[in-house]
């Protein structure tokens, strides 16, 4: 094994939860429309003749009213035909914005989940190893859709409110301009102070609910994969149990939030209550003063009354938006998190001529994993590291991959320091055989092939040389290989992964305890296979002291607590007794 505490050390960095205001959430949520902009200026258009149509249908009915009663002289015909026009205007206008929100919405989610999907590709490997993978889960999927409340009902809606409140205080002051400040006040404290104090109210609820929920979400996942485990040491019930626990913890959560929001609720209500009696009560002072006529009360109280839909709209938003602003800075934390390793694209490729490391040294936690290594790989050549479990092997093949740009000293691949190689480049120069190797739920040829197109005798000889005869014969190419591998023996999914290497045909392979999952005899096979590979550079961590491997090396790197103790050849090496027992 190699050292556990060095690869934890590559995989826990750049984990941690930044914590933005809500205002930077909305205003790098918005920074993302920009591309549809007219879609999002159509919305605001539409949406706002039709609250300004829902609000006519009041304000032509008190017109009639007042028509009717003789206090001021309207034509009822062409009243009841501009009340026909607005009813009818105000449901295809309201379709046509939500159209357009729901467009947006849906084409900046597709927008996001392809810059969150770019931005793990950068991260990896160094930073997503350790990631809870069903964290990652939780934001790829729930996440991203929470945040089609923010596009589709939140954005223009918020616009609209805006514009909507200034025509209407306008309107409404052209009465009195009292009233026109008190309708102001009104829609102020509803669409603005209320919300305020209920997101107070909330506090950091919502990024916790998020954060549990995708806790609980990766405390499944973890659940469902380790199921044989669990049952096989009698610990459903207590699994269970937890599982339990998390669910209740975060119903409860999710229930204190839902009451924060329904106190909410009846404090705007009981705002608009007050609001409309302040409305009639100023507006009957002003009637008794001779300020106004009977139609200055009448009309501003119907106004106000039936004008509050775009702020109460905003004020709903309070608590919803307390999820959704959480969802949007866990998703910010991908796109915002720079990589170890900078993706330089601008460097040319590297074609292999050797690799050295100078002077190496990486710590984690006060802790030194690798200390001061130095040594040479030249192109073409098997090298093999040895050492003990937790002598820095698996750590400094991570290095060599790219896992970590945090050590001190250098690392050169043709002269080139790796931090300044181009993710892309160091890719095409390497394959990996590791331990731990993930299967997909496809073919065992797609497996091998990753998805591919290869001539059918390329494929066969990778799988020949791989020994998956064997497995191809009992069950055939194009047999499923189940989640993660589940069909497959341990060993069977080691050799596709040689065989992905080997496929491949690489600069450099890397090989961490490649044969660690294979019986003695066809590790001993492809041992060889690899061995005999030309044009290739290998180099390969064990501690196994396999006598017949180590003597092919061109030389053998002995590590012991993260220093390199020795190097040399097998013979020099056993003829100083260099090599561990």
């Amino acid at each position: 094994m190699g050292n556990t505490a060095g690869i934890g050390a590559l995989r826990k960095g750049g984990n941690g939860m930044k914590k933005r205001s809500n205002f930077t959430v909305m205003a790098k949520l918005i920074g993302l429309v920009k591309p549809l902009t007219g879609y999002m200026l159509l919305a605001i258009f539409l949406g706002l003749l039709g609250h300004l149509c829902a609000a006519s249908l009041t304000i032509f009915g008190g017109l009639a009213l007042l028509g009717i009663a003789g206090v001021r002289e309207v034509s009822l015909t062409a009243i009841f035909i501009l009340l026909f026009v607005c009813a009818f205007a105000r449901g295809f206008l309201r379709y046509g914005e939500q159209s357009c929100n729901h467009f947006i919405a849906f084409k900046l989610l597709a927008l996001l989940r392809d810059r969150v999907f770019y931005a793990l590709r950068r991260l990896c490997p160094a930073k997503l190893e350790g990631r809870d993978r069903g964290n990652l889960i939780s934001v790829i999927t729930s996440d991203i859709e929470l945040l089609e409340v923010f596009y589709a009902h939140t954005i223009s809606p918020a616009v609209i409110a805006c514009l909507f409140t200034v025509i209407l205080c306008l309107f409404i002051g052209s009465f009195h301009p009292l009233l026109g400040v008190v309708a102001f006040v009104a829609y102020l404290t509803v669409g603005v102070f209320v919300p305020l104090l209920l997101s107070k109210a909330n506090g950091d609820a919502g990024l916790k609910f998020r954060e549990k929920s995708g806790a609980l979400s990766g405390f499944v996942l973890d659940s469902l994969r380790g199921l044989t485990e669990t049952i096989q040491y009698g610990q459903g019930e207590e699994r269970l149990r937890r599982m339990n626990e998390r669910t209740d913890a975060l119903a409860q959560d999710e229930a204190h939030m839902k009451k924060l929001a329904g106190r909410g609720t009846g404090a705007t209500n009981t705002v608009i209550l007050s609001a409309d009696l302040i409305m009639l009560i100023c507006a009957a002072a002003l009637y008794q003063k001779g300020a106004v006529g009977f139609d200055g009360v009448l009309i501003p109280t119907l106004a106000l009354m039936s004008s509050f839909g775009p702020v109460v709209a905003l004020a709903n938003l309070g608590s919803t938006l307390q999820n959704t602003f959480a969802a949007g800075n866990r998703v910010l934390d991908i796109l915002e998190e720079e990589p170890q390793v900078e993706e330089i694209k601008e460097k040319e490729k590297v074609r292999f001529s050797g690799a050295e490391a100078k002077h190496v040294t990486f710590s984690y936690e006060a802790k030194t994993i690798l200390s001061d290594v130095s040594c040479k790989i030249p192109e073409n050549t098997i090298t093999g590291i040895v050492g003990k479990s937790g002598s820095g092997k698996s750590t400094l093949l991570h290095l060599l991959m790219g896992g970590s740009a945090d050590y001190r000293g250098k690392i050169l691949l043709d002269g080139t320091e790796l931090r300044e190689l181009a993710p892309e480049a160091l890719y095409e120069l390497l394959s990996v055989i590791q331990q731990n190797v993930f299967v997909f739920n496809a073919s065992i040829q797609d497996n091998v092939a990753m998805f591919r197109s290869f001539p059918q005798a390329e494929l066969d000889a990778a799988l020949s040389r791989a020994h998956l005869g064997e497995l191809l014969a009992k069950r055939g190419a194009d047999t499923p290989c189940g989640e993660n591998g589940r069909e497959l023996s341990g060993g069977e999914k080691q050799r596709i992964s040689i065989a992905r290497s080997l496929l491949k045909r690489s600069s450099i392979l890397l090989a961490d305890e490649a044969t660690s999952a294979l019986d003695a005899q066809t590790a001993r096979q492809v041992s060889d296979d690899l061995l005999d590979l030309t044009g290739v550079t290998r180099i390969l961590v064990t501690h196994k002291l396999d006598e017949a491997v180590l003597r092919r090396c061109d030389g053998i790197l002995v590590l012991k607590n993260g220093a390199l103790v020795e190097s040399g050849r097998f013979d020099e090496l056993m003829e100083q007794d260099g090599i561990y027992r």
